[in-house]
């Protein structure tokens, strides 16, 4: 099956006709339903990222010094776009990342929501008025953009992730430089084109995608014109991300790999526990950083919640959202980012397959390219690589256990700390289970729990920092005290 061309998917006013023609010094975007690739766009390099700091820094004066009512104006006008194009966006994500076109769309608003948010924030970046130790003096705390933001997103929510740490840092008058990740720069493009249809300056937002990521990744963490950097992607570049960034005294905030337990005490609504793990688990069949990955079950219902799953599991409608006939609107699972990572996911479930645990449900280690059905296996241990491997995909295992302490036990044997799950209705177990986590987002019987005016970020190996809600503009402000004498 070929891809149709995108002039014919999404409206050509947020393409470049340039993207369908292979050319020097381009890199390919590919279809991960097909394996084939579509599009080319420029290969940046790393002169192209400090050129684009540079301009960040000389553009970073007029757009902090704007009032925050002018830029708040701008950004609301690019949330308006982002809603008013998003059948097309989506159908863009659909063809780069794989996803279904409904949930694709799903992150267009999702998107939207952070940009709207941020856009309310932005006017109330308040400060403090302290009383002062004489009446001669007023002392005064004040916050203002830390300066040029350097930003590296991820491939899995191409559009989200690079929205909601743009328009945070937009919002606290930062200007900003971003690379997305090579396999789906098309939405970073597009998010860019809207911005600066809005009224952004290109320098104020810039995106530069490209092949020499490690080069690239070094002018945005130790470029001396750069004064804040955020990553999400995985632990171990995170670790050597936040070194280079040392060597200048950055501000850094990071969004690591996860590994979230999904508890299900006995006295749990089965059925609405069900619903909130196909949510948390299946999402973009499985490649979240906070989708469950380990399900952790009461040994009193363990039999008869694994079944039930197992069957909600291998009714998942698996295809391509895009077929000849034009989209599949009823896709429920789409492909894998790529081959090797179904490959490696495939590998894995053999190997614990022969180690003992058992598929519930549709035979997952079969299928090829990009593709692999959702799963189910049970007889996992907590401590085996399955479990402890963040899996990036739509393979459920569970893991039993016989008392409250055991599963809190359980739910923390992890390096990560970035999202929970837990169902119960009992409110004091929900309390007591919640504070004992050591993960920074928990959600009690509530599989969805990101949303733009909540706190977005991690404990442990997950990385620090926080995206989204009041506290996410913290990263992007220097807090500022003035001692005022003679009065």
């Amino acid at each position: 099956m070929n891809p149709k061309p995108l002039q014919g998917v999404v409206d050509n006013d947020l393409l470049d006709a340039t993207w369908f023609y292979e050319v020097a010094d381009s890199f390919a975007v590919m279809n991960p339903a097909t394996g084939e690739d579509f599009a080319w766009v420029p290969d940046a390099s790393a002169a192209d990222a400090s050129v684009a700091v540079a301009a960040a820094a000389a553009e970073f004066p007029r757009w902090s010094g704007l009032a925050a009512r002018e830029r708040a104006k701008v950004l609301f006008r690019w949330a308006d776009l982002l809603l008013e194009h998003r059948a097309d966006l989506g159908a863009l994500l659909s063809y780069e990342q794989g996803k279904p076109v409904a949930e694709a769309i799903g992150e267009i608003e999702y998107s939207a929501s952070y940009v709207q948010w941020f856009a309310e924030e932005a006017t109330r970046l308040y400060g403090d008025t302290i009383p002062a130790p004489a009446s001669s003096k007023r002392i005064f705390v004040t916050k203002q953009a830390v300066g040029v933001v350097t930003v590296i997103t991820p491939w899995n929510f191409p559009m989200a992730m690079l929205a909601r740490k743009a328009v945070a840092a937009l919002a606290a008058g930062c200007t900003l430089v971003a690379k997305p990740a090579q396999e789906t720069p098309l939405s970073a493009f597009a998010l860019h084109r809207l911005a600066v249809r809005a009224g952004l300056s290109a320098a104020a937002f810039a995106v530069v995608a490209g092949t020499a990521s490690a080069a690239i990744g070094e002018v945005l963490t130790q470029h001396q014109a750069v004064a804040k950097f955020s990553f999400t992607g995985s632990t171990r570049v995170g670790r050597l991300l936040a070194a280079q960034c040392a060597s200048t005294v950055k501000r850094v905030s990071l969004e690591l790999g996860g590994n979230a337990p999904f508890i299900v005490f006995a006295d749990a609504d089965i059925e609405a526990a069900l619903d909130g793990l196909m949510l948390a688990k299946f999402r973009n069949a499985g490649q979240t950083c906070v989708c469950a990955n380990r399900v952790l079950v009461d040994a009193a219902i363990a039999d008869e919640f694994t079944e039930r799953l197992a069957a909600r599991v291998s009714a998942l409608r698996v295809g391509p959202a895009f077929t000849d006939d034009g989209s599949a609107d009823d896709v429920q699972i789409g492909p894998l980012i790529h081959e090797r990572a179904a490959t490696g996911l495939r590998e894995l479930l053999s190997r614990a397959v022969a180690d003992g645990a058992r598929l519930v449900g549709a035979e997952a280690v079969q299928g090829d390219g990009a593709w692999l059905h959702p799963c189910v296996v049970a007889d996992v241990r907590n401590d085996s690589e399955l479990a402890q491997s963040e899996l990036f995909g739509p393979v459920a295992p569970v893991i039993r256990f016989r008392n409250e302490a055991e599963a809190l036990t359980l739910a923390n044997a992890t390096e990560y700390g970035l999202a929970a799950y837990l169902y119960s209705r009992d409110i004091g177990r929900c309390l007591r289970v919640a504070e004992g986590l050591q993960f920074g987002m928990v959600g009690i019987n509530d599989g969805a729990i990101s949303n733009a005016a909540a706190p977005f970020g991690g404990m442990k190996q997950s990385g620090y920092g926080r995206e989204g809600s009041k506290y996410g503009l913290d990263d992007y402000v220097e807090t500022k005290y003035l001692s005022i004498g003679g009065i």
